[in-house]
């Protein structure tokens, strides 16, 4: 069986996968490797990985996981920034 011409659901499933464990560590590995993918481009790299249209209702999760997954990344850098607006706003309290 291969993963890369048989990459359906009945196919996955068969090998004990679910569609969102699949989908969200798919995304998790996307976003290793490309953090910058705009929501378009990140729903266009599911297509090209996931070409069954039986799989194309679950283009938004890996979107949405994709997301979620870069950021984490984002947030760190955010957090010295939220702490700084959160002293100025007790400050003037």
């Amino acid at each position: 069986m291969d993963l890369f011409t048989e990459n359906r659901p009945e196919t996955c499933a068969g090998l004990g996968l679910d569609c969102g464990t699949c989908v969200r560590r798919c995304a998790s590995s996307t976003a290793a490797v490309c953090q910058d993918l705009q929501p378009y481009g990140a729903h266009k790299v599911f297509h090209q990985l996931y070409p069954s249209s039986a799989c194309h209702p679950m283009a938004e999760a890996f979107v949405r996981a994709y997301q979620e997954a870069v950021a984490p990344e984002a947030l760190k850098s955010a957090i010295p920034v939220l702490r700084a607006a959160r002293a100025s706003a007790a400050a003037a309290a």
